[in-house]
């Protein structure tokens, strides 16, 4: 069942997770590129602040849910999916890809970080291969020169997927241009999915997870950063609401 944002033209299109590695390992099998975006309500805030995402959006093959008022808006219009955070499967399409054969890049964080990163990875993972480890700089454009560099680097590396933690919006636009330059290869949105597999972030404990209190756990443990983050989310909130309601 897909699920869909009418102001910004964002649709959900994948509900779970056993189809969404269903579809990355078929597309990995078959060497058919796509792009992974997992949407939540700070992407939503993002959308409406900057025009120019909605397009980078709009090139996202695959989209997710993350975050659970995504969840929750998708059961009020009766078009439920299911909460498929981007941390949670770093290892999951890493194994994916390891199935299929395809070796994995890491772009984001530091370099320590994707050095750590890998060898848990590698470790969970046996037979996985990491092909290339690229942390950009700092004031890393996405889209310009740097960028199809690095892309140009991925390419030389033979690697099939593409884990991305630059945070949004940069990881979407860095996978945008992706699809355009390396149309055969998967690249995936993971957010801090590489640091807290490093170990470098920490990540809410699972049951504060299960009870779905991540982003309260978030807020106490950095407030200055994220409590304007949340309150921005908080205020889109009621009219996404109403949308959704339209949607039954």
């Amino acid at each position: 069942m897909e699920f869909s944002f009418p102001p910004h033209h964002i649709v959900v299109n994948v509900a779970d997770r056993i189809a969404l590695l269903a579809e990355v390992k078929a597309r990995l099998a078959g060497r058919v590129g796509f792009a992974l975006a997992t949407i939540n309500l700070d992407h939503l805030v993002k959308l409406r602040e900057d025009p120019a995402f909605g397009a980078v959006y709009a090139a996202q093959d695959l989209v997710v849910a993350d975050g659970n008022p995504v969840v929750w808006l998708s059961r009020l219009a009766r078009r439920p999916v299911a909460l498929v955070p981007g941390s949670d499967m770093v290892e999951p399409l890493a194994r994916t890809a390891q199935q299929a054969g395809v070796s994995v890049a890491l772009v984001g964080a530091t370099q320590p970080a994707l050095d750590a990163a890998a060898g848990v990875l590698q470790a969970r993972v046996p037979g996985l291969e990491i092909a290339a480890r690229i942390a950009p700089p700092m004031g890393f454009d996405p889209s310009g020169d740097e960028a199809r560099q690095i892309l140009a680097a991925l390419e030389q590396s033979g690697a099939g997927l593409v884990l991305i933690a630059l945070g949004a919006p940069k990881q979407e636009i860095f996978a945008a241009l992706g699809r355009q330059v390396t149309p055969a290869m998967g690249f995936a949105s993971i957010g801090a999915g590489l640091d807290f597999l490093a170990g470098t972030q920490a990540r809410a404990p699972r049951w504060v997870r299960a009870i779905a209190m991540e982003w309260l756990w978030r807020l106490l443990s950095s407030p200055r950063r994220m409590f304007l983050r949340y309150w921005r989310c908080a205020v889109i909130l009621p009219g996404h609401a109403l949308a959704a309601w339209r949607l039954r």
